[in-house]
């Protein structure tokens, strides 16, 4: 558990979303804000989720670069 005034983790993950130690507010582009409460969120750096801004694993449905 994350202690009160100590730095947010934010985690890389290759191929995948970054992952935000939560709750977390989001502020999109536009100015609207994504609220979410969970401990830990996904957050899509792909933009193919169809609940952008978080992740549903749409980035799985990609093919890699070099496979058959």
């Amino acid at each position: 558990m994350r202690r009160e005034g100590a730095p947010r983790r934010v985690r890389m993950v290759r191929d995948g979303p970054l992952l935000v130690e939560g709750p977390v507010e989001v502020e999109l582009e536009d100015g609207t804000r994504v609220v979410s409460d969970r401990f830990l969120v996904a957050l899509c750096v792909c933009r193919r989720s169809r609940a952008f801004p978080f992740c549903d694993t749409s980035h799985r449905r990609r093919a890699r670069p070099g496979a058959g």
